[in-house]
């Protein structure tokens, strides 16, 4: 029996299993990005800005329908502007989130008719769009997988927006826990030599994931799981938020300057312990979960005092993703296909899972986690690999290479599983907390 074609690896897919694919997760963003926005908040909530690190979620709405517009409709068919006047309102570009709300946005009614227009196009034009004529743009549903991802990427980030709303809940809780294993607090070794980074075969992958090459690394050890609340809250105990000692230079000005002393969303309760706010609930901190909403600062200060350090990227794929038996990459941790019950993605539980959990998702080194629950800060600064072409447009990689933005790999609970996979890079400037962030530690095998 194949596995479902959500599953599957695009490259396994003839045109007209694509085309199927597409039009079925075509559906299934619209529904999640619909059920974040106005299936369950009111005109004011839509419209109001929560942080100006965040867009109104109104203009997240409008901005996915605007993006399929120019991709889909006028790029990869042909078809004429529907609304060409409002495309500077949605270029990401033109106007930072800030300033956004200030702006003669497409009210909600409005906005939702506008991308229910523009999907009901985009389907009606897919069967005459080709995948197999040579262009870049449409070969292996490249475009339309593009789209797809950047809805979903904007659902996590809609999710990052309602995180950091103080009212009421508009999300419900969701059934079922994951598959936990106790927690081994451990590390394993991966032996140096050269393993395949990147990828030059996968059609969905984005241009920052391509070429794959091959890159040597020396031996390093890696924590089988992520670091936990309860490890962090030792380094916070310690005295690791007032000991310069630990922390980058200008990560030390961003605590002190900021007051910083606990992850995001963290509050001492009445006897001395914490809570954590956590879509409009205060709950108790859960010791065993992977701690997040923490900077790139936070994580690399807690390495140093750990005695570690973070992960390079090349590091933490080959951890993830080389079978050294096989010689070769997998897509995911565990394999080529894509299973629910090997991570933790795609909004289900609203939460990262306890460390220890989906034991069957570990890879070929035994580490597991390692997409799902939390996205993970590298070491590694953002760069193109070697032989990199931007493609489609230098706006979605190209103009964010150097070093203010660092590394994050591996995909959290609010990832969809389409958006996701062993090569993909993420990045952010190291001072992030709102998205959901967390991180594993790695050593040089001669240390210690």
């Amino acid at each position: 029996m194949k596995p479902p074609l959500s599953s599957r690896p695009p490259r396994t897919l003839d045109e007209g299993a694509l085309k199927e694919l597409i039009a079925t997760e075509l559906g299934r963003v619209r529904d999640r990005s619909l059920g974040l926005t106005t299936d369950v908040l009111d005109e004011a909530a839509l419209t109001g800005q929560v942080s100006p690190l965040m867009s109104p979620l109104v203009w997240d709405l409008a901005h996915v329908g605007n993006y399929e517009e120019l991709w889909l409709l006028r790029a990869a068919a042909g078809i004429e502007p529907m609304r060409p006047e409002i495309d500077t309102l949605y270029d990401a570009f033109e106007h930072p989130r800030a300033e956004r709300p200030s702006l003669p946005l497409l009210a909600p009614r409005e906005a939702r008719s506008y991308i229910e227009t523009v999907r009901a196009k985009v389907l009606d034009s897919l069967s005459s769009v080709r995948f197999d004529t040579g262009e870049p743009l449409t070969t292996g549903g490249f475009v339309y997988g593009m789209v797809v991802q950047h809805e979903h990427m904007h659902d996590e980030t809609m999710l990052a927006t309602h995180q950091l709303r103080k009212g009421a809940p508009a999300l419900l809780e969701p059934p079922g826990a994951a598959s936990t294993a106790p927690p081994s607090g451990g590390e394993v070794l991966v032996a140096g030599g050269p393993f395949e980074m990147g990828t030059s075969d996968d059609p969905w992958a984005y241009d920052n994931e391509r070429p794959a090459h091959r890159v040597d690394v020396p031996a390093f050890h890696i924590d089988v799981e992520p670091v936990t609340n309860a490890a962090y809250l030792a380094f916070m105990e310690a005295g690791g938020y007032d000991d310069p000692r630990w922390w980058d230079p200008e990560g030390w000005k961003w605590r002190t300057s900021g007051r910083k002393q606990a992850p995001a969303f963290w509050k001492r309760d009445g006897e001395g312990g914490w809570t954590r706010r956590r879509f409009g609930r205060v709950e108790p901190v859960p010791p065993a979960e992977p701690v997040q909403h923490v900077s790139w600062y936070e994580a690399d200060a807690y390495a140093r005092w750990a005695g570690k350090r973070l992960p390079t990227e090349a590091e933490w794929e080959k951890a993830a993703c080389w079978d050294p038996a096989a010689g070769r990459s997998r897509r995911y941790p565990w394999g080529d296909v894509y299973e629910d019950d090997r991570a933790n993605l795609g909004q289900r539980m609203l939460r990262p899972s306890e460390a220890g959990s989906f034991a069957k998702g570990a890879s070929a080194y035994g580490v597991r986690q390692m997409v799902g629950d939390v996205w993970e800060w590298t070491s590694s600064d953002f760069h193109g690999y070697p032989g990199f072409r931007s493609f489609p447009y230098k706006e979605y990689s190209e103009v964010f290479f150097g070093p203010d933005y660092k590394v994050l790999r591996g995909g959290s609970w609010a990832t969809h599983p389409l958006a996701v996979r062993g090569t993909f890079r993420n990045w952010d400037y190291p001072i992030r907390r709102q998205i959901f962030t967390g991180f594993r530690c790695a050593r040089s095998a001669e240390t210690r």
